[in-house]
């Protein structure tokens, strides 16, 4: 879970500097406009367009770019229309890397994609390469400041979770796919401020580098996540605590 909560916490500080530049705002845009054309825009019904719009309460989107990107995703905006890719590969020393996104031109992003790769001595894969290292859950991490841990224990597994630990100040919780709206709503109905929570691929292992290798890695994907079209970049990379001071 160390590793989780770690990259976590640089996203965090890399979030804080996008909310400034607004990219947050144009990333949860497209999630809800994927979210709508996939599963229609009743949130009641669409756990997937719920999250998304959750994402965009939590970094004070105002409602009418919400509305703007459901109707985008529904088809009653003119605007172009967005599609979802993912890509598989490999970065430096042989970590694997999920590379999810929303995008309006897909011979774009793919190009984006491999030329960070291949600048790396990384590796574009096909279908199904990597993704059988990784598999997808519920995730949410806050802060444990002025919070019982024995009640959040109690709260997230009454509501499902599968794992729960408390590290570097943040409390993580991870269970299934299907128990994403009951923790989601738990944690919300307790007063409880979500710092993270998605649905992320875990990896069913973690490989452990050297600092300065770790480093290296670190710093593809971070170029992976400037791209515009790129919503999460997921890895089998564990991150040590040497690795944090150096990224810090």
């Amino acid at each position: 879970m160390s590793g989780h909560s770690k990259w976590s916490t640089i996203k965090r500080k890399k979030g804080a500097a996008d909310a400034k530049r607004g990219k947050v705002f144009t990333r949860v845009a497209r999630e809800i406009a994927m979210a709508t054309k996939e599963g229609g825009s009743d949130i009641n019904s669409n756990v997937r367009l719920r999250l998304a719009i959750d994402k965009a309460k939590d970094v004070n989107m105002p409602k009418e770019n919400i509305e703007r990107a459901i109707k985008r995703g529904s088809g009653e905006s003119k605007e172009g229309s967005y599609e979802e890719a993912t890509y598989e590969g490999y970065g430096p020393h042989g970590i694997a890397l999920i590379i999810e996104c929303v995008t309006e031109n897909r011979n774009r992003t793919v190009a984006d994609v491999r030329h960070i790769l291949n600048r790396a001595n990384g590796t574009m894969g096909e279908q199904g390469s990597v993704s059988w290292q990784f598999h997808r859950a519920s995730y949410f991490s806050f802060s444990s400041e002025d919070i019982d841990f024995d009640k959040v224990f109690e709260l997230a597994l009454e509501a499902g979770a599968d794992d729960i630990s408390d590290e570097d100040d943040f409390i993580e919780v991870i269970g299934p796919v299907e128990n994403y709206k009951l923790l989601n709503d738990a944690f919300r109905n307790a007063g409880i401020h979500l710092e993270d929570n998605e649905l992320r691929m875990l990896p069913n292992q973690e490989i452990d580098l050297g600092v300065e290798e770790t480093i290296q890695v670190l710093r593809v994907i971070e170029a992976l996540e400037e791209l515009d079209d790129v919503v999460n970049v997921f890895s089998n990379l564990k991150i040590s605590d040497e690795a944090m001071e150096a990224m810090e």
